[in-house]
């Protein structure tokens, strides 16, 4: 951070407080609660710098996916701002219209908060620096929509009407007159800027007619973020009144679509739409951008924390079936980070392989017994000789722990480029065998061995089909995986397949034709063979041996050289999916790195709010905390929160609910807790403020839907729910 101070000195900045906040959040999340307390810090500190490393990383993806269309679309706002200063017809003619940008995003709304803001930035950095973004929970009235209009060009308080002046006034003496909520005013402020910015430097000369007529007069920018949520009509006045100061102000919109095009033509009638130039950007698919994401983040050995099949799973189903939206992927994805290094003791291991080495060195006896524990360890602990020694020695387990690490990340280095080449070569087969996308194919393999499925045979049956001419365009594309890896065992890969490439390129046509020549007339003597047979004999047991033997004689036909070639390249392809593909629950260890808490997952993404709610009213010590709200069998205290006792005392009574019993049931458990004698006179009588208290708790569950009036009985209530937490 730059200073504008010449005097020597101490400066210091404190960072942001939103930053500090979450960090201090995170810290006292893993010192309280967490299990294996003596590694919480290492953990926290793994688990802070993969949070911001994900944060990172999905920032710079989200700019790269959305860099064509903000190009374009500051191409676009250039462009419609030098057409103003031309004089030919057409030009004159566009400059009538507003221009306008229809922008399509598709339906996942969470992520377009991000696309906006990169917008306006880039927008006021480059272009102009008078941009407004509107959303129609804002503008529910064309009052409304000016104010906040007129507000964020302009930075100072609009009063729509006289009466909210007078109260500013009266609440805020010291400020200065508020604006008139018209576009008159914004004129007049426009014209009065675009004097000063012109004559704040008369010295400077411009680089071109197009950058100088940007800074006499750049653009005013207005962003509809939503545009099906708005109000059409309030919409259809705003465009009507824009259009009648398009000479005097080189106003600008940009629609935010999510459905479809089509929806302005439903909005705007053609009256006025026709004051528009509408031209259409249409943005990168949600899939493609997930399909990138789980690439960046998730595919990549550089990224330590893993997570499970079923994790993903969920994470994926959440983002197919309910929002479509890759920002609230990362936010599972931290969550499952999050949950990961907060409940698993051994979670100090999930990092680069030199500090994973190094924390294994400082492991406690407690963290050794939890490695003795783990279903991996135990599984690889039977395969062993010396199990007396890792079941013992604790120094001889370290060093047993550093080499299963080692080989851990070996796995994963060679896992993915494996994958990767084996979606290439199934992806591009009929009826996508091994799925579409990579992600299907890297759920198959986190279950179980692919090449045991069915799927898969019928996948390697494929490519025993394929021509020469598609077999090598795949070959290479596999090598072209390989060629960055730095792997020892992906480098020998790479050369075997190279050398399979220089084959199948090298292989002469004319030679397969000849070699194909010999081999005719011996293969059709051997198949003619049995067909003479055939005519001759009619019993059905010799027609069976016969048809056998044709079959066996077509299995047994000589090869091409091609087709030689094909099955070794299928073989190899073969060989190294079922070396490097076998699923990492096969792996010792692999608990630190993978997270497999699926239920967690759903429950904290999926929400139940009705179950919440029920279960906060039943048990309100887990939400509170108080130990005087502790109970069994159940039951709520007696100095229960007012909610709370009505809430259990309704689940009491049947459909309909006498609100007078009610009342009086509620005052005796009331009393009960204020300490009052129970054989005294006024013990459990309605007084003023109980009737209050129950009133105010039967409005709030009435508010949450628990229970409505009804026209049969006056002074009844219906329950709406049935049972209880």
């Amino acid at each position: 951070m730059a200073t504008s101070s010449f005097s020597r000195g101490c400066f210091v900045f404190k960072p942001s407080a939103k930053k500090k906040k979450m960090t201090v959040g995170l810290e006292r999340y893993f010192t309280h609660g967490s299990e294996g307390s003596e590694s919480s810090e290492v953990r926290f500190k793994i688990c802070l710098d993969l949070w911001n490393k994900v944060k990172m990383e999905t920032e710079a993806l989200q700019d790269e996916l959305n860099r064509n269309i903000l190009d374009s679309l500051l191409e676009f706002t250039r462009k419609c701002s030098s057409t103003r200063d031309h004089s030919d017809w057409a030009s004159q003619m566009r400059a009538s219209e507003i221009p306008t940008a229809a922008l399509v995003l598709g339906v996942n709304i969470p992520d377009h908060d991000m696309t906006f803001q990169s917008l306006s930035d880039l927008l006021r950095h480059s272009v102009t620096p008078h941009v407004a973004s509107l959303q129609a929970k804002e503008c529910g009235a064309l009052k409304h929509l000016m104010k906040r209009v007129l507000e964020r060009l302009m930075g100072t308080f609009v009063a729509v009407g006289d009466e909210e002046e007078e109260e500013l006034q009266q609440t805020n003496p010291e400020l200065q007159k508020s604006v008139h909520c018209s576009l008159t005013a914004l004129c007049d402020w426009y014209i009065s800027k675009t004097k000063k910015s012109s004559c704040s430097a008369p010295g400077k000369k411009r680089s071109s007619s197009v950058v100088d007529g940007q800074h006499q007069q750049p653009p005013v920018v207005i962003i509809f973020k939503d545009l099906e949520a708005f109000n059409p009509r309030v919409l259809q006045d705003f465009i009507l009144i824009c259009s009648r100061y398009i000479q005097r102000l080189p106003l600008m919109f940009i629609f935010g679509i999510a459905t479809s095009p089509s929806t302005i033509q439903h909005m705007l009638p053609n009256s006025v739409s026709s004051m528009l130039c509408i031209e259409l950007f249409q943005s990168l698919s949600c899939t493609q951008h997930l399909t990138t994401v789980i690439d960046k983040l998730i595919l990549t050995s550089s990224f330590p924390f893993k997570l499970s099949g079923k994790v993903m799973q969920v994470l994926v189903s959440i983002f197919l079936y309910h929002d479509f939206s890759v920002r609230n992927f990362i936010k599972g994805l931290q969550l499952a980070l999050l949950e990961h290094f907060h409940s698993q003791p051994l979670s100090s291991l999930c990092c680069r392989k030199n500090e994973a080495q190094l924390n294994v060195q400082q492991l406690g006896p407690a963290d050794l017994e939890r490695i003795r524990q783990l279903p991996s360890f135990k599984r690889y602990l039977k395969e062993q000789e010396e199990q007396d020694n890792l079941m013992t020695d604790d120094a001889h387990l370290k060093d047993v722990c550093q080499k299963l690490i080692k080989d851990l990340h070996k796995y994963h280095k060679n896992y993915y480029p494996i994958l990767r080449c084996l979606h290439c070569l199934t992806s591009s087969l009929p009826r996508y065998p091994l799925g579409k996308q990579i992600r299907e194919l890297h759920l198959i393999c986190l279950e179980k061995n692919v090449w045991e499925s069915e799927d898969y045979q019928s996948a390697m049956t494929l490519l025993k089909m394929l021509a020469k001419d598609e077999l090598i365009s795949l070959l290479q594309t596999c090598a072209e995986v390989l060629q960055p890896v730095r792997s020892k065992k992906m480098r020998n890969a790479l050369v075997q397949l190279e050398e399979l490439l220089a084959k199948l390129k090298l292989l002469d046509v004319a030679v397969v034709g000849t070699a194909a020549a010999e081999v005719a007339p011996s293969v059709e003597e051997n198949l003619t063979a049995p067909v003479r047979n055939l005519q001759k004999k009619t019993d059905l047991f010799q027609l069976q041996k016969m048809l056998l033997e044709m079959n066996e004689s077509r299995r047994s036909k000589r090869m091409s050289p091609f087709e030689i070639l094909r099955n070794e390249a299928v073989e190899f392809v073969d060989s190294l999916v079922k070396n490097h593909l076998s699923p990492p629950e096969s792996k010792p260890l692999y608990e630190v790195c993978y997270y497999t808490s699926s239920a967690t997952v759903r429950r904290h993404l999926n929400a139940t709010p009705r179950t919440s709610i029920q279960a906060a009213l039943s048990s309100p010590y887990s939400y509170i905390q108080n130990d005087g709200l502790k109970t069994e069998d159940g039951t709520v205290s007696n100095v229960a929160p007012d909610i709370c006792i009505a809430y259990k005392l309704h689940l009491e009574c049947g459909r309909l609910i006498n609100l007078y019993d009610w009342l009086e049931a509620y005052s005796t458990v009331v009393s009960a807790a204020e300490g009052s004698n129970p054989d005294s006179d006024g013990f459990g009588k309605v007084d003023e403020v109980k009737h209050a208290r129950f009133t105010r708790a039967v409005s709030e569950l009435e508010f949450l839907g628990f229970i409505k009036a009804t026209r049969k009985k006056t002074d009844h209530v219906a329950r709406l729910t049935w049972g209880g937490c």
